[in-house]
């Protein structure tokens, strides 16, 4: 990671630091497991490696030009894992404190290209919009486009490019990577070993030059001694975690379970909540009009919806519920799109039409957590075995997958019976 982030401060050392990191990521073998801070990964790799093996990390920072507060420590905290932890004999880290400060030749992110293997690199990075699914067709473009590049423009300095490795590369470099302001990811030596929480006591500060810019991390509140660094990765669901970061998170009020919106599935599960006539797989041309602009209908539709997170139901699987559920154009036209997609908007279309909407959500939940092969006390039992790192998150995975559509379902149910209580009031 030190070689990682070794950009210069001129174009064409900030190209040789990212083909060396690059090529040091790619020869290295795959990582199956947590590897502690000192580690002979290029005894078991298939080339050597070009970068020896990192120094220490704090140190390396600061001869490099940056700043870390003498209370940091790079330690295996209990709760957090390795990462950046408040010294206990350093004495507490105030609000404001600066904690780690990089120049902006530090940070390590793909720039307008100044050469020839710039001008490779992006054009493979910008192929590179899944992860495991294309890494055997990307392996096999790489291949193609650098096969008659010269040896002095080679982005991976000659190595040989395979799908193993471009994996691990691909893995090594997304759970390092910070994604600030929108912008593309990029390397922050140190403080990409500062670990995730949704209340953080810190936070990073980015200032200078937009192609250049000084990074550095500030104490929010308190730190007290031996307490871990944190700061909040981002509001996501459990698969951008794991899937970018290892890790999963439990109880996270973002996670989501993805549903694809099909016209027989939704059918079934609304006949299911006791609708008696469900048209979603054919639509009335007042209700394709509503459905186009939700993009779940015609050409370029994107028919992926979610369940779960802050809005509980994806708000355009929500409002088509209500629109199909509905039948009666008239009661629909006096309201607009955010109004339809809104669970806060107490039954738009009149509680009948609500309370169907919401039953048929409980049974696409329901058809959801049929399709398990495992119930929520078998993982919790394979759990308490102390599996494996990699099984243990994936059925971590799946289980909060269930817990939040158990979730959901309460939700839902509490307020359909809301809903009969106000209609009985009536």
């Amino acid at each position: 990671m030190a070689a990682a982030a070794a950009a210069g401060a001129t174009p064409a050392t900030a190209r040789k630091a990212l083909l060396t990191t690059t090529a040091t990521l790619l020869s290295s073998s795959l990582a199956r497991s947590r590897r502690s801070l000192s580690c002979s990964a290029a005894a078991a790799s298939a080339a050597p490696r070009i970068a020896p093996q990192p120094p220490d990390l704090l140190r390396w920072v600061q001869r490099e030009g940056g700043f870390v507060h003498p209370a940091l420590r790079v330690v295996d905290h209990p709760e957090h894992g390795l990462g950046v932890s408040a010294a206990a004999a350093e004495g507490d880290i105030p609000p404001g404190d600066v904690l780690i400060a990089l120049p902006g030749r530090l940070p390590l992110r793909l720039r307008r290209p100044a050469g020839a293997a710039d001008a490779v690199l992006v054009q493979l990075a910008d192929q590179v919009n899944k992860r495991c699914r294309f890494l055997l067709e990307f392996e096999k473009e790489v291949k193609h486009k650098l096969g008659t590049v010269p040896l002095e423009d080679h982005p991976f300095c000659g190595q040989d490019v395979n799908s193993s490795s471009l994996g691990w590369a691909m893995s090594a470099a997304s759970t390092r990577a910070f994604r600030l302001h929108g912008e593309i990811p990029m390397l922050l030596p140190l403080i990409d070993m500062c670990n995730h929480s949704f209340n953080p006591n810190a936070r990073i500060v980015q200032e200078g030059n937009v192609d250049s810019p000084d990074m550095s991390v500030v104490a929010e509140t308190k730190i007290d001694q031996n307490a871990a660094v944190t700061l909040n990765y981002g509001c996501y669901p459990n698969d951008f975690f794991l899937l970018d970061y290892g890790f999963v998170i439990t109880s996270n009020s973002y996670d989501q379970v993805e549903l694809s919106y099909d016209g027989t599935l939704l059918d079934a599960a609304s006949m299911a909540a006791g609708v008696s006539s469900p048209n979603f797989s054919a639509p009335a041309k007042w209700q394709q009009d509503i459905l186009s602009p939700l993009n779940l209908y015609g050409e370029g539709a994107i028919l992926k919806v979610s369940i779960g997170g802050p809005e509980i139901v994806d708000g355009r699987l929500l409002a088509a519920l209500r629109v199909i559920i509905a039948a009666d154009p008239d009661a629909v036209s006096g309201h607009d799109l955010k109004t339809l997609m809104s669970l806060k908007e107490k039954a738009p279309l009149g509680p009948a039409v609500e309370a169907s909407a919401l039953r048929t959500v409980l049974a696409l939940c329901t058809f959801a957590l049929q399709h398990f092969h495992t119930k929520i006390m078998e993982d919790e039992a394979i759990l308490k075995g102390e599996p494996p790192l990699t099984t243990e998150l994936a059925v971590q995975f799946r289980l909060q997958k269930k817990l939040l559509l158990l979730d959901v379902i309460q939700n839902l149910s509490r307020r359909i019976k809301m809903l009969a209580l106000d209609k009985s009031t009536v």
